[in-house]
Parts: C-alpha cells; sequence; structure tokens
C-alpha cells in the first residue's frame, strides 16, 4: 500500500539554489520515515505545471545524501516559504494562486497589522495587547510618543527584526528623540538623537515602499541592559488538538533593541529569565500558565477566523507584573531555539507534531471519503 506523501514547499536562499532549513528537512524526513510518511521538498522554482510533476529534493538518512527525481504532486503541501524581496517570491504567489486547490497544512497569515485588528476584537485578548497603530505619517509617531516614553517603529510584513526602529524621549530634553534599532540587514544602526522636527524626514527614507506599525514600547531591559521577550511554539497534534510544544526566553545582543536569534540573540530557559525579572514563585508559576493558556486561545481563534494554521509561535513580553503581553504572531516559526537550550525533547516534538498532524489530516479525509 503506498504511504501518504507530504511535500515540504520552500524558497531558495539565492540563485545557488541554498536552502535556510536543510538540516530540519532532513529530521523531518528522518522521524516521517518512522511514522510511515513520504516527505520531499521542492520550491516552486522546481515544478513542471504542463507535465504535473515536480523535481523533487530526496534525503536518504542512511546515507545521509540528498538527491533529486521528478515525482506526482504530494497529497499534502507544508508550506515553509517566508516573505522575500524578491522574484523566487513572486514565482511563489503564482503557485499558490494556481494551486490553491491542493491540501495546505498551513495557509499564509495576515500581515501584523490585520492580525492585531482581528484580536483586539476579542475582549479575551485586549488585555494582553500593547497599544498599536499603523502609521500613515509620522503625526501617528508624535501621537503615540506623546501617550508612551517610548515606541516600535516596524514594518508590517517584517521577519527577523529587520528594519525595527526604537524611538525614546530624552528625559529633561523636550522636543528630542533618540533613535535605534537594526536596518534592513539586520545590522545594528548606531544611535541617532534629533529634534522632533526632523523625525519625519529620517523615518520616510527609512521606510521607503514599506507600511509600518508603531508600538507601545514594553521595557524589558534585564539588569544587564539587555532587552528579552519569549518564543512559544503552538503547534497541532496528531489529532488536531492545538497544544504548546514548548517556551523559550530570548536575550539580545548589548545595544540591540530585538531579541531575534538571527540577529545576534541568544536563547535561555524560560524560567532562567523568569527568575531574574520576577522573584515570586508563585507568580512564576502564574505567568506560566497565562502565557500558555494565551497561546493556545490564540491559535485556536486564528485558526478559527483564518483556517489551514497547523502552527504559529508567539513573540511574548512579561512586564513586571507579571502580565503576558503579545508583541506579534509567526506563522512561519523556526525550531533552533529548542535545539540552543539543549531541550531536545521540545526540538523533536517541533519537528515531529506536523508530521503526526498531517498523517491525522490525510487520515481523516481518506475516511470521509470512504464514509
Amino acid at each position: 500500500m503506498s504511504k501518504p506523501v507530504l511535500g515540504i514547499m520552500t524558497l531558495y536562499l539565492d540563485d545557488r539554489k541554498r536552502l535556510e532549513e536543510r538540516h530540519i528537512y532532513e529530521h523531518m524526513i528522518k522521524e516521517g520515515k518512522s511514522l510511515g510518511l513520504d516527505l520531499f521538498v521542492f520550491t516552486p522554482a522546481d515544478v513542471n505545471s504542463a507535465q504535473g510533476l515536480i523535481n523533487a529534493m530526496e534525503y536518504d538518512p542512511a546515507s545521509r545524501r540528498w538527491g533529486r527525481r521528478w515525482r506526482p504532486f504530494p497529497h499534502m503541501i507544508f508550506d515553509r516559504c517566508r516573505i522575500q524581496k524578491s522574484a523566487r517570491f513572486q514565482q511563489l504567489l503564482r503557485f499558490r494562486a494556481r494551486y490553491r486547490h491542493l491540501l495546505f497544512l498551513n495557509r499564509p497569515l495576515r500581515n501584523k497589522w490585520t492580525i492585531h485588528q482581528i484580536l483586539y476584537t476579542k475582549k479575551r485578548f485586549r488585555p494582553h495587547l500593547p497599544d498599536t497603530r499603523i502609521v500613515q505619517s509620522v503625526n501617528d509617531v508624535h501621537r503615540m510618543l506623546k501617550e508612551h516614553d517610548t515606541v516600535y517603529f516596524k514594518p508590517i510584513n517584517g521577519t527577523g527584526g529587520r528594519g525595527i526602529l526604537k524611538i525614546s524621549r530624552i528625559p529633561g530634553v523636550p522636543g528630542t528623540y533618540e533613535v535605534r534599532g537594526r536596518n534592513a540587514n539586520r545590522t545594528i544602526i548606531k544611535p541617532k538623537r534629533m529634534p522632533s522636527g526632523f523625525l519625519g524626514q529620517y523615518l520616510s527614507g527609512w521606510g521607503v515602499k514599506d507600511r509600518y506599525l508603531v508600538q507601545e514600547g514594553l521595557h524589558l531591559e534585564l539588569p544587564d541592559g539587555r532587552v528579552h521577550d519569549y518564543r512559544m511554539l503552538v503547534q497541532k497534534n496528531g489529532s488536531g488538538q492545538w497544544e504548546v510544544t514548548g517556551c523559550v526566553g530570548r536575550v539580545g545582543p548589548p545595544k540591540s533593541v530585538t531579541s531575534n536569534l538571527h540577529g545576534g540573540g541568544r536563547a535561555a530557559m524560560m524560567e532562567e529569565l523568569l527568575e531574574k525579572w520576577i522573584s515570586d514563585p508563585a507568580k512564576r508559576l502564574k505567568v506560566r500558565e497565562d502565557a500558555g493558556q494565551l497561546g493556545v486561545d490564540i491559535a485556536q481563534f486564528l485558526d478559527g477566523q483564518y483556517g489551514g494554521l497547523c502552527e504559529i509561535a508567539l513573540d511574548l513580553a512579561v512586564d513586571k507584573s507579571g502580565r503576558v503581553l503579545l508583541i506579534e504572531v509567526n506563522p512561519k516559526p523556526s525550531r533552533e531555539v529548542f535545539s540552543q537550550v539543549g531541550d531536545l525533547e521540545a526540538y523533536r516534538v517541533s519537528i515531529v507534531r506536523p508530521l503526526e498532524y498531517a498523517l491525522y489530516v490525510y487520515n481523516h479525509r481518506k475516511a470521509a471519503k470512504n464514509a
């Protein structure tokens, strides 16, 4: 009897056809074999639409070698494609439109602003959402800075900490701001001080062709001055139910306004960071419980609104009172945070759960057809 086939769709990083998560795919293919699932990797560039075939990348765990073979379309597709400013991404958009009838385990999520708006419609989530607004002009940033001493200026479709600015009022110096951040290449920029009247000119040069949000700045500096937050992975299991796979702390490098690992941050156990932040053990336990329930509730809600989700990551912050706040939702989460803190079981589960969910979907559909 033939095995169910899962195609992992990704994008090449460049014209040399490098893959960002090759080691993750190797683990997935190895685990898939033990589950009775046939996996291969492909990009939209590997598809021959005329023949209905894919020049698939296959991995052999025994020899640890990759190869190519022409294969029919898979039963299911696990979309791991992240936003790129490239012709490859435009090709992806055309693929999604042409083959929307195929069975995708996960569909693209909306941008940060749309997600914030839809979550804000639920009273349940409002206490956990920092003040966030879309930027129509620099006046929106000025208004936010009248209400908050610090704000973050971030692209609505940005990833990995790229293009994020932290803008702060300077105590004792009215009408003057300090700007810190990272450029589109994640490079930390030199801090700048400027009169409020210069901010519009500075931001207009920063956000060419991009739409931005301005978000309430949360004070998340540890005693050593480094910012921290938490990355929670929530996934559907082999029964189609949402579960928290794990939650790991992230600590940014010196002088960074973000904690992203790709930007030089480091991973840390959640409890390790909470102990530095909140002294009361009972309050720390409540934070963990609140965060876990919030993660599952948000995943279920967004899945109900948009459908087609199998995993999301939440970037969370915790203030000194123990309130859990949602910084943003990531629909294409990485898994290396778990291996970096030595939580190999969470790392393994993070790889296996999408495969178990794929089998659940396949068997559920098969049973429905035979009913």
